[in-house]
């Protein structure tokens, strides 16, 4: 894997991993601070950070920043999770300098400009309205609601109107310096360039990064309650949205269960609830399920849109697939299938050296280690098909299931 972990006196952390045949470098911070990490009063203020870190630094304005890397055929983006903020850049390796310096800047020097406040604020406004019109968007946003409600997970990453309307520039100070921790900051490098390259541009400025940490500790979730809700909604289709707590980033059987929503409706067109839905009996144009781990919990979902009359039908044949998991075990040939599919597909997001440079980060973040890709293949391939039915009795439990739908008014 060739991998480097360099770690700063101040705790910011450094790896990189070089890629000689490709033209590009990719680079960037991962901030181990996401929504989940607000206050109620704050909710939607890491995603508004993360779009003012745009809009000026102490010696860049908002046009030097978007103009920097673009002009020079490069992209610079970043995003919000619950528990994450990401910078990130792809340039030719030539520019690499460019964009390290860019990054630190407008990671560690933004100065959240008053005007500029105003006018993101509106984008944002704009961002939650667009939202609200796409029912496949809020659905997903509003099941996690349900199941983890009154917890800081089950807020809308975007905010709401109430709390976007209010940000100041001191609150974004205020969250930041209460929420910041060098420790928990990882710069990570993927791309044509040497490790002396990569750290001849980055290591200086990080050192001089002046050592913070934070005694924040996240609230737990714990109360799970399993409810059942159905809204109209002016839509022409019916959308059902199912799901409940999961494994955590650290629970052992995270890759199994990995494996097994893989089987019951991954990305792949052969996964049981695609062919049972769609190929057999044409209700849904789509239905995928989802496994999302988190720190101390995780989320597992299922989506997907069909018509009025055919809910029902398609309700019932989503909680067959899932009891025919729970109890019947995979045979030997099935098993050793999915567990191919699983590695095939892993190793292909591999060659995705963008997303790789992301995962590195995050990797160490969540686990203080990158295990080599060939070490969780091996965890897969020592799934048995009794270890996967536990699970499914466990995770797929239908009186265990939160369960939103929208109908058409």
């Amino acid at each position: 894997m060739n991998l480097t972990i360099r770690e700063l006196p101040n705790g910011i952390r450094i790896v990189h991993q070089e890629v000689t045949h490709t033209r590009l470098v990719h680079c960037g911070f991962i901030l181990n601070i996401g929504s989940r990490d607000e206050s109620k009063e704050q909710e939607g203020l890491a995603h508004f950070w993360e779009h003012m870190a745009f809009k000026g630094t102490h010696k860049r304005k908002n046009f030097h920043i978007i103009n920097r890397l673009e002009s020079l055929g490069g992209e610079l983006n970043a995003y919000t999770t619950k528990e994450k903020v990401c910078f990130y850049a792809s340039v030719l390796k030539d520019h690499y300098a460019k964009a390290a310096d860019l990054l630190f800047d407008i990671t560690f020097n933004s100065t959240f400009p008053e005007k500029q406040i105003e006018k993101e604020r509106q984008v944002i406004l704009e961002e939650m309205s667009m939202y609200r019109d796409s029912p496949d968007d809020s659905i997903q946003d509003e099941l996690d609601a349900l199941i983890f409600a009154n917890h800081a997970l089950g807020r809308n990453i975007l905010g709401t109107e109430e709390t976007v309307a209010k940000f100041s520039q001191q609150d974004f100070f205020d969250f930041i310096s209460s929420r910041f921790d060098t420790s928990q900051i990882i710069f990570s490098v993927v791309g044509n360039i040497s490790l002396d390259k990569a750290l001849k541009a980055i290591e200086r400025p990080l050192s001089e990064v002046r050592t913070k940490h934070t005694l924040y500790v996240r609230s737990g979730f714990h109360d799970y309650k399993p409810v059942q809700k159905t809204i109209k909604r002016d839509i022409t289709q019916s959308l059902c949205a199912m799901g409940r707590p999961a494994y955590s980033l650290h629970h052992p059987k995270r890759f199994k269960l990995y494996l097994l929503n893989n089987i019951l409706g991954g990305p792949s067109m052969n996964s049981r609830l695609n062919l049972s839905l769609r190929e057999k009996y044409g209700y849904v144009y789509s239905i995928e399920s989802s496994y999302q781990p988190f720190s101390d919990t995780g989320f597992f979902g299922i989506f997907f849109g069909t018509e009025e009359k055919t809910l029902k039908k398609a309700q019932s044949i989503v909680v067959r697939e899932m009891e025919k998991l729970r109890t019947k075990k995979l045979g030997t040939l099935q098993l050793h299938m999915a567990k191919e599919q699983a590695i095939g597909q892993m190793a292909m997001a591999e060659e995705n050296y963008a997303g790789l440079m992301l995962v590195y980060g995050k990797s160490l973040l969540d686990h203080g280690k990158i295990d080599p890709l060939d070490r969780i293949f091996e965890q897969i391939q020592q799934s048995t098909a009794e270890e996967l039915l536990e699970i499914s009795q466990e995770i797929f439990d239908p009186s265990q299931l939160t369960q939103l739908t929208y109908i058409p008014e």
